[in-house]
């Protein structure tokens, strides 16, 4: 993993408060207001750039981090709002209530559901609508797979971006419509079968088709010109996945 160079890390760790006469580090999503804003979790797969999680961190007004991910989360210098998981690996939560503090620690043992899944759930009951999420792939495939495929359960509860170093990825409503640059790469992934799918503005347009995962996908296609493209599907979960290399 890499680490966090001076300058990085000022984004990560902007400010610096005084309460009962000890200073505490803070990071600067705490001065957003929480209907701002998404919330950020850090889950335990690959870690992201210093910089992309600087920037995520600018402005998420609750940080949760997953499990044992606290260890090398805490290592960055950041200030954790909620550490979720169910501790099953002999990880001892509560050695981070000192040097975390506040935080709070949400012990989760259902073992029917990834830790992943239990932030979501927690981050519904709390009525917060909308998280971006790093450090879900990478590492484990089974792990990758399973964070990517899993949030179209959340699709009617909860507005999920999943981001790396590489892509962003985030479920597409029936008709979605955003202005990219030209040659901007876009993969369009299905989860099971979606049909009716059409497009416009990219190079590869669709045309009232179907794509089928693990048959037919809309993988490496890209922006034909600057402007508006729109992509509409009449059923189906259906991922959209915008790639840097």
């Amino acid at each position: 993993m890499k680490s966090v160079a001076k300058n990085q890390k000022s984004k990560i760790l902007s400010c610096t408060f005084t309460s009962h006469s000890k200073k505490t580090l803070m990071s600067s999503h705490h001065i957003v207001r929480d209907d701002q804003e998404p919330a950020l979790i850090i889950a335990n797969g690959a870690a992201c750039d210093p910089e992309l999680l600087g920037q995520l961190l600018e402005w998420s007004p609750l940080v949760i981090v997953l499990d044992s991910a606290i260890e090398r989360v805490i290592e960055l210098g950041i200030k954790v709002d909620v550490l979720l998981g169910d501790f099953d690996r002999g990880f001892d939560p509560e050695i981070y209530k000192t040097s975390q503090f506040p935080i709070e620690i949400v012990h989760t043992p259902d073992q029917d559901k990834t830790d992943l899944e239990k932030a979501f759930d927690y981050l519904i009951e709390r009525k917060i609508p909308a998280v971006n999420v790093v450090w879900a792939t990478g590492k484990r495939a089974d792990h990758t797979i399973t964070n990517l495929t899993q949030i179209v359960r959340y699709r009617n509860s909860l507005k999920i971006v999943i981001l790396d170093d590489h892509s962003k990825i985030f479920l597409l409503p029936t008709k979605f419509e955003k202005w990219y640059t030209a040659k901007t790469p876009i993969s369009l992934i299905p989860i099971g079968v979606v049909n009716g799918i059409s497009s416009a503005n990219l190079k590869y347009e669709l045309n009232n088709d179907t794509l089928t995962m693990g048959y037919r996908t809309g993988s490496s296609n890209s922006v034909e010109k600057d402007g508006i493209v729109t992509i509409t599907h009449r059923e189906g979960d259906l991922l959209l996945m915008e790639c840097f290399d």
